[in-house]
């Protein structure tokens, strides 16, 4: 239907866009410049498109020529409260906000998938969704396109779903990976509150330190996770923030600490969160102080449908003869997609955009401040995603 070469032709094109959304990143679920941005690049195709309402989403579907079912396609639009420090030419121009997850050239492989699609909308054996999602990154943005008819859109829901996630580091770039199964982790967060009397740092036996339960809390939390957690279904507990006092000689009222949750199941999901409920009160209980938790189911676990990651990899592996690679474990990052595979069979794959270095291990990783994400693998992205939909149309036809 369309070649490597179709592909490639869009590659100037599709970087001018990357790198023009590189330099005015959005976060969060307001993206209006990017939303107007993805809009320009739609424009002239044979589409049907629609933004979202509680969000900068665009939704935009293109009806083939033959009937038939529809498959979505996802790109998340997105960028990170990160000041980049990446040495790009074409880099962030505003303070703390940056690219850093690759979000950008996601956009650009589904536009370029969009167009490869449209120049033979009339072979297509049904529809293709494509979603441009804003708020992956922690503002269950395709949770809320799903509640505002994303899977409507095109009539009946899709019969399956995929989605091209580009990484840093760690193989050259080009190569593609994915696996049947659990594919990324669960994202789960709480805050932990303890509550003392403060006092005179001379005389901590007239109050109730927060300090100590807080530390306490830390510590015990690790060891609890390794011993009571299935290691061969296991769980990752950090505790990024603790906050308390103000002077070296004074003990503080409360005390505060952050933290996530990395699971690969739903009961292990379940499971730490009654540990990390008893840990606590027993702690504050023990210290005779009060603790108030806040704890926040986040992201499901990313699963991918075996049928389809198997498809995926075959299509890639067609498309990209040697470049890839079938996941030997689940990768302990989150992802948003998830929502959308709780209700559509589909897969989510990684692709290489490591930058021409001497190591690639050694190169900074996705969320990095320093994270540069080579865009000559965007003709790559669009060729997939677009084979993918036309390939599983197809199949669906027969």
């Amino acid at each position: 239907m369309f070649t490597h070469d179709d592909a490639v032709s869009l590659g100037e094109e599709l970087s001018a866009l990357r790198r023009e959304l590189h330099r005015e990143p959005e976060v969060g679920l307001d993206l209006p410049r990017t939303q107007e941005r993805v809009l320009r690049a739609l424009d002239g195709l044979p589409l049907e498109v629609t933004t979202g309402k509680g969000l900068s989403s665009v939704t935009a579907v293109l009806r083939g020529g033959r009937p038939g079912p529809s498959v979505l396609l996802r790109a998340d639009m997105d960028a990170l409260p990160i000041q980049e420090d990446s040495g790009v030419d074409y880099a962030s121009r505003l303070p703390g906000a940056m690219h850093a997850c690759g979000h950008d050239l996601h956009v650009a492989g589904l536009v370029g998938a969009a167009r490869l699609l449209s120049a033979h909308r009339e072979e297509l054996a049904g529809d293709v969704v494509f979603m441009f999602q804003p708020g992956e990154e922690g503002y269950g943005g395709a949770e809320i396109m799903i509640e505002e008819g994303l899977l409507d859109a095109a009539g009946d829901p899709p019969v399956a779903a995929y989605a091209v996630h580009v990484f840093s580091t760690g193989m050259p770039a080009g190569f593609v990976g994915s696996r049947g199964g659990t594919f990324m982790a669960s994202s789960d967060s709480f805050d932990v509150r303890v509550v003392g009397k403060g006092g005179h740092g001379s005389s901590p036996h007239a109050v109730r330190d927060p300090i100590p339960p807080l530390c306490e809390i830390v510590t015990t939390l690790q060891t609890r996770v390794a011993r009571s957690i299935n290691v061969l279904d296991p769980a990752v507990v950090t505790v990024g923030t603790l906050r308390a006092g103000t002077a070296r000689n004074v003990i503080p009222e409360d005390g505060l600490l952050e933290a996530t949750v990395r699971t690969f199941s739903e009961q292990a999901r379940q499971d730490v969160r009654e540990l990390v409920m008893e840990t606590v009160a027993g702690i504050a209980s023990a210290y005779r102080v009060e603790a108030e938790v806040d704890y926040r189911h986040d992201y499901p676990v990313t699963v991918n449908s075996a049928d389809e990651a198997r498809f995926a990899l075959d299509v890639a592996g067609e498309l990209f003869e040697g470049r890839t690679f079938e996941s030997p474990q689940p990768i302990p990052g989150s992802e948003d997609f998830s929502y959308v595979l709780q209700k559509v069979p589909g897969a989510m794959l990684f692709l290489s955009a490591c930058p021409p270095v001497p190591d690639p291990a050694a190169a900074p990783m996705n969320h990095a401040p320093q994270a540069v994400f080579d865009d000559s693998v965007l003709p790559d992205a669009a060729l997939l995603l677009a084979t993918l939909a036309a390939r599983r149309l197809e199949g669906a036809a027969e």
